[in-house]
């Protein structure tokens, strides 16, 4: 079961990519859609995260795909470390989609999600990379397959999903897409 827990993270994906194989509905839909957005009075939504990855540069085309990659290893780092301001902080926008869906937010459901992680995987994520070469980029999004994620522990699609992130405001987020 904890398998399919990294859905819940990711999302795209993602991510960590939403629920684990036991979510309500059983479709796959809802796994694609991260947790939930921080609350509009929570300090992570007016404060911006430390151990987040840079902003891109907006006038390097060639830094994007980099930028988002870095991004998103920042997001799985912080999830291994169940570090719960940076991962809502990333996947804000998706997040926000999945509150308004009704899964609740972020800070409530994420440390539920990561009882579900191995430790094994949790070790994993804090040191996972991404291959750039298995990446799809366009000028505001970047896929980030789950085959290009290197571990120690290997991650499959139905483990992690793609993560997809979008520039706005010059920095990447995990959106749902």
């Amino acid at each position: 079961m904890s398998a399919r827990t990294l859905p819940f993270l990711a999302v795209g994906a993602a991510l960590l990519i939403t629920s684990c194989s036991g979510s309500k509905g059983g479709t796959a839909a809802p796994a694609s859609v991260p947790p939930a957005a921080p609350a509009s009075s929570s300090a992570a939504s007016t404060t911006p995260s430390t151990s987040a990855a840079p902003a891109p540069s907006p006038a390097s085309d060639e830094s994007t795909g980099s930028d988002a990659v870095s991004r998103y290893e920042a997001f799985m780092h912080a999830a291994g470390r169940e570090d719960i301001k940076t991962v809502c902080e990333i996947a804000g926008p998706a997040a926000k989609k999945a509150q308004d869906e009704g899964l609740g937010p972020c800070e409530k459901t994420m440390p539920m999600a990561f009882q579900l992680i191995s430790p094994a995987q949790k070790k994993a994520l804090q040191s996972a990379t991404v291959d750039r070469s298995k990446i799809k980029e366009t000028a505001t999004k970047v896929t980030i397959p789950a085959s290009a994620v290197k571990a120690s522990v290997k991650f499959t699609d139905s483990d992690l999903g793609d993560a997809v992130l979008e520039n706005r405001g010059g920095k990447w987020y995990i959106i749902a897409d």
